[in-house]
Parts: C-alpha cells; structure tokens; sequence
C-alpha cells in the first residue's frame, strides 16, 4: 500500500500552504497528535515568532483523509516549539473507519516529504499491565502490529525504502533515553511498555485482553502501528507516547465510553505537553 504519487500532490499542496521561509535550513519535528491530543498544537503558538503558527486542513489537501472521529481535529500546524521547528498533524484517520493502510499512513509520508526525520507520535491507549494507571503516561519501547494489514504491502517505492526494513529497534533508544531522563527531571512517571495496535472499532473483549497481555503487550489501541512502519521504511527516527486512558482489568471490565477515554487522554496530555516542551529542545 504504497502511494508515492498521491503523497507528492500532498507534499506540494501543504508547502504551498505555508510561507517560503517556514523551515529555513532546519528540518522540522514531526509531532502526531492522537485522540484527545490535537490541543497540544496550541503550545505552538507562544513559539512561532509572535505570529502565531501556520495551519494548513487536510481539506486543502489533495487526496489527503480525513479523520472521521470528533475529537481528531484535521489540520497540520506548523511553529516553534523551544525554538525548534515542529509540524505537528493534528488527528488522524484509522482502519476502523474503512481507510486503507495507504491513507492511514498519509501523513507521516507527507511529513517525509516535506523534510521530517525525527516524529513524535502519541496515543490514546488502554492499559493492559496491571501496573499502570489510567491517566498515566507510556513511552513505546516496541510495538505489536495485530492489525492484519502492512502500510508497505505491494510494489516497493525504492525511493522511500528497502523492500524488508529492519524492525529490529522500531523506536529509537536513544530518544527513550532521553525522554526518560527528561522525565524524572520534571517529576513526570513515564512508564516503558509494548504497545499492541489491533483494527478495531470495537474494544477489546476479556479474554482478548488476557491474550494481549501473555503476548506481552503492556497498552493497547486502534492507530499507530502502521504508522511506525511507514516512517521506519522512510528512515525517521520514532518516539512514541501512550496517553493511557483507561486501564483494563480482564476479570472486573468496566465499559470505557470514548467521551471518558477523551477526559482522561486530556488530563494525560497536560503532562505529555510539559514533556514535550522540554524534550524538543534536547532534541
């Protein structure tokens, strides 16, 4: 599911969107903002030389998806963020809503396109360890793709990648390090997990949650594996954040309507922003 001709249309309508001197000679950050995240573009603002940041909607967008939940806002963003350059998407589109691997991943080969090679992708995830708690943070330390389907399926781009990528460290420990580090300076509890990403829509059943959990899978939810898989293909470094927004528990479930899972993802985000604000400037 590789679409380099629809992306380059994309590529060209976003930097005609924004201003010529946008990115300067400094790559920009890609940032993925994830249910009940996309309000983390807002620490743009304060950054961006007191105009205010550039944003540009997928409606503008030849060909590009748009997401279809509520609290996925649809735009990209562009400002400053410690004074570092960030293009952050705001929403996403998934599998669930009957998009393809290709459109799914849209916008990290966008981001590629347009200079991105280190993203920052985040998530609203339910917890699957017992030892985290709803309203904690997670850093992904791997991830599980249990979607059925590879954005990477079909005839290989040869210019975005290899034909086999190496998965073997899908996000980069360098960047984890430094997150964690950061972390603990700030007092933030980041836990370290495995991320699993299923089809969804439909959440997942007990006996679901204890296969997850003997799999080894630490948080679960309904985006961003294929996207980690497009951007290895393309050679970006990756850091991921889980916001966990529920917590669950095989033998008491509890339901977890979306209007909660946005709720607590918001809370989570408060200190996801703190994180990030300090994290970019090592970066």
């Amino acid at each position: 599911m590789q679409n380099p001709q629809e992306v380059q249309l994309a590529v060209e309508a976003l930097r005609a969107a924004l201003p010529d001197s946008a990115f300067g000679a400094e790559a920009p950050l890609g940032l993925i903002l994830g249910t009940g995240l996309s309000g983390l573009a807002a620490a743009l603002a304060g950054d961006a030389g007191g105009a205010g940041p550039c944003v540009a909607p997928f409606a503008q967008l030849p060909g590009f998806p748009l997401p279809g939940v509520d609290s996925h806002h649809g735009a990209f963003v562009l400002g400053r963020l410690g004074g570092r350059p960030v293009l952050a998407q705001q929403g996403r589109c998934h599998l669930y809503e009957g998009r393809s691997p290709a459109e799914v991943c849209m916008g990290v080969r966008v981001m590629a396109g347009l200079g991105v090679k280190t993203l920052i992708i985040t998530n609203a995830a339910g917890a699957l360890n017992p030892l985290f708690e709803a309203g904690d943070l997670m850093c992904m330390a791997d991830q599980i793709n249990h979607t059925g389907v590879s954005p990477i399926m079909g005839p290989n781009c040869a210019s975005w990648g290899e034909r086999f990528p190496d998965m073997s460290a899908v996000f980069d420990p360098e960047l984890r390090a430094l997150a964690q580090e950061t972390a603990e300076h700030l007092g933030i509890r980041l836990e370290r997990g495995v991320y699993i990403g299923v089809h969804g829509p439909e959440m997942e059943t007990p006996a679901e949650t204890r296969m997850y959990r003997q799999w080894g899978a630490d948080a679960v939810g309904m985006s961003t594996v294929l996207e980690v898989i497009a951007a290895r293909h393309l050679g970006m470094r990756v850091l991921g954040f889980s916001c966990l927004s529920n917590k669950n528990l095989p033998d008491c479930m509890a339901p977890a309507p979306l209007e909660e899972i946005i709720a607590v993802a918001g809370r989570a985000g408060a200190k996801l922003d703190r994180l990030l604000r300090a994290l970019v400037t090592k970066l």
